[in-house]
């Protein structure tokens, strides 16, 4: 199962991970934004949606043997439960931008730095500490009857297996309060907050089963297999698309954005800039994230009313790069990356009567793809190294035109994932290892085209870029 910020999907999937035609059952959800910056989520709701495509996916395949449960969740977003295992608030997710002022009082208080080589996050409104900080005011009544803190996917599992909660080592990590190289709670940052160790689940990675009662009989099929602990979309992403290696760099562009280079090794020297967590206890991702993707392409394409996708496909690539005058910083749902603005918003500098709405779009998509060239140069000093750069999600495997704006802006060929769903298959093939298969790193994954730079305009986007940086300096 697969649960994302804007769908939640199930499929089943066969020995070799992948997934079997005419298997998946996809139902989308929004989350609940508000004009304050709050981006929340029903967790009840959530976990009827994940069951719903459960069972879609049980009665068109009634003959299935299942082999266990792989789950892939957002990460960052947290929710408090009480001693009943009830909810007491939200889902506060990773686009919940309330917690800004919370995360500077918290780098006031502490050693930014030094928190974030511990635990690969910086003080950032994303991350639990400054949103357990920001609900203990905004809603003190509910932190007062919360019992534990959890990650949605521990709410699941909760719910559906009983007992104390857990959380997996992949979900803990993206949380801002794991020590990465000590694989536990960071006790120094739980200092600075009225939360301590015991509210938080313990860190776990063995599977669950024994389904409730309840729930073992609306899944007999499941009933005695064995669940993984959810891994985070983002690294079940490089392990689907085949980026598991410090020689391929993830370039993912669905509900948000995100460049991420993933490999194994005992430590990690977590440098400043991009973000570090981990995809189990052997493997670390690090990147930087854009909370803005397709989202703004959706945005963008209902408020300004275009024309069918295929219909404006074809106008995008007819335009020359650069060439609508607009400058354009895509950050309406705050910054995650690379600078970490909690309180940035959606900046449109130059536009005319004579800009068209398709205009705004391209300049949307050449915006996210400028930032993704800072990110690069981060990552690059981070991870030195020639790396083929792999385009996931359905932003850029949904629109030829984004993936050849991309290469450009980059000035480094893109290669578009041969696989749909990375994210599940990802989760897919690290169950499958854990269950005594083939380890991620020795598993094949098609790819598709390659988009090759056009070096001239590679350089009109170069200054482009130099544009964008003067208009956010000038503004943020």
């Amino acid at each position: 199962m697969d649960v994302g910020s804007s769908s939640v999907r199930a499929a089943l999937h066969d020995a070799s991970g992948d997934a079997v035609g005419g298997s998946e059952v996809k139902l989308d959800h929004e989350f609940d934004h508000t004009a304050d910056g709050g981006a929340t989520a029903d967790a009840d709701g959530l976990l009827d949606l994940v069951a719903r495509a459960i069972d879609g996916v049980l009665s068109r395949n009634p003959d299935a043997r299942i082999l266990c449960v792989a789950a892939s969740t957002f990460w960052h977003s947290v929710l408090g439960v009480d001693r009943d295992g009830r909810p007491t608030t939200p889902i506060l997710t990773w686009a919940d931008r309330r917690a800004a002022d919370a995360a500077k009082d918290l780098r006031e208080r502490l050693d930014e730095e030094a928190v974030h080589r511990r635990t690969g996050a910086p003080l950032h409104s994303s991350y639990w500490p400054a949103k357990l900080l920001w609900l203990e005011n905004a809603d003190p009544d509910g932190s007062k009857r919360t019992e534990r803190w959890l990650s949605p996917a521990d709410y699941f599992y909760a719910r559906l297996f009983g007992g104390p909660p857990t959380i997996g080592t992949s979900m803990a990590s993206a949380t801002g309060l794991y020590d990465q190289n000590r694989n536990r709670w960071d006790a120094q940052t739980l200092e600075s907050l009225s939360v301590d160790e015991a509210q938080l689940p313990a860190l776990s990675d063995e599977p669950r089963a024994g389904l409730l009662g309840e729930w073992a009989l609306r899944w007999p099929a499941l009933e005695g297999v064995p669940w993984f602990p959810a891994v985070g979309d983002g690294a079940c992403s490089n392990v689907g698309s085949g980026c598991t290696s410090s020689d391929r760099l993830a370039l993912m562009v669905g509900t948000s954005g995100a460049m991420r280079v993933l490999w194994k090794a005992a430590s990690v020297e977590v440098p400043s800039g991009p973000w570090c967590y981990r995809a189990d206890r052997q493997r670390f991702v690090m990147g930087g994230a854009l909370s803005d993707g397709g989202n703004l392409v959706g945005w963008l394409r209902e408020t300004l009313r275009l024309p069918d996708p295929e219909e404006t496909e074809k106008l995008l690539a007819r335009m020359e790069p650069d060439s609508h005058g607009l400058t354009f910083l895509p950050i309406l749902n705050g910054e995650r990356g690379p600078t970490w603005a909690d309180r940035a918003n959606g900046t449109i500098s130059g536009l005319a009567l004579s800009n068209t709405p398709v205009e705004i779009l391209r300049a949307a998509m050449e915006a996210v793809a400028y930032r993704f060239a800072l990110i690069a140069e981060i990552l690059q000093k981070a991870s030195p190294g020639d790396k083929q750069v792999i385009a996931t999600g359905g932003g850029l495997l949904g629109s030829p035109t984004w993936t050849r704006i991309m290469a450009d802006a980059l000035g480094r060929p893109v290669t578009l994932s041969g696989v749909e769903e990375a994210s599940a298959r990802g989760a897919t093939l690290l169950a499958l290892e854990a269950l005594g298969g083939p380890g991620i790193e020795q598993r094949g994954v098609p790819l598709g085209e390659t988009f090759e730079p056009d070096p001239e305009r590679h350089d009109i986007y170069r200054e482009a870029l130099a544009r964008q940086r003067r208009l956010y300096e000038a503004v943020l």
